[in-house]
């Protein structure tokens, strides 16, 4: 473990629990950050709680290495709209090559809030879930844009920052064995019950890898993932 304090963006989904539980296994001091930006549903918002209850409830090893959650908000986002995520508007690939789920500058503004809230705690060590490898084509989930933000945030706090991305170079089938080989089969059952990846806020559709509408992007990844990681 390494003595030290971190910052985890945190969802609510799949991929930033599995990097909480990164956290909590690497740091002896460990907050969240969630963001508020206009959602067109609140089901991730709502899991943010829960799984934070669980977690503190069911691994006593991280209990006391949890700490404050935080709530940010970034409107600005549903104020620029455009995505499916924020508008009623249909998930399809768009125009320009990107999923109409793109919600363009997300990221950056996400790595930005996170780091000057940081820069408050005394936090140097940003852990997000960005990835490269199982993603939507999103650019500001690319490895090259994660470690730009890194750069120019250390340049603009005067102070060395750290972004972590523990899922950047792998599937969704090695973020759920990653999710196993840190907390064993009570973190892989409390991703499924309690965290939400749909793009559409589903929590009616009860699904052998979580809840789920089963026909969005974001639920056929976690799904063929899921049965990836359950053959290997």
């Amino acid at each position: 473990m390494t003595q030290g304090k971190a910052l985890v963006l945190f969802s609510g989904g799949q991929d930033s629990t599995t990097c909480l539980a990164w956290a909590l296994d690497r740091f002896a001091d460990v907050e969240t950050v969630g963001f508020d930006y206009g959602q067109r549903h609140i089901a991730e918002m709502s899991a943010r709680p829960r799984v934070l209850a669980a977690l503190r409830e069911r691994f006593p090893a991280w209990r006391d290495r949890l700490g404050t959650d935080h709530v940010l908000p970034l409107e600005v986002l549903r104020a620029i709209g455009g995505s499916a995520l924020t508008d009623n508007v249909k998930i399809e690939m768009g125009e320009g090559g990107l999923p109409t789920t793109f919600v363009p500058g997300r990221n950056v503004m996400f790595l930005t809030a996170a780091a000057a809230l940081g820069w408050r705690r005394d936090r140097r060590d940003l852990v997000g879930g960005m990835c490269e490898t199982d993603y939507s084509g999103y650019p500001d989930c690319r490895d090259d844009t994660v470690r730009a933000v890194e750069r120019a945030l250390s340049l603009a706090l005067d102070s060395r920052l750290t972004i972590h991305t523990p899922l950047m170079r792998i599937d969704k089938a090695a973020t759920w064995a990653l999710a196993e080989s840190l907390g064993g089969k009570a973190l892989v059952d409390l991703i499924a019950e309690e965290t939400v990846t749909c793009y559409q806020g589903d929590r009616s559709h009860r699904h052998d890898w979580g809840y789920g509408c089963g026909t969005c992007p974001a639920c056929d990844l976690r799904a063929k993932g899921y049965a990836k990681y359950l053959a290997a």
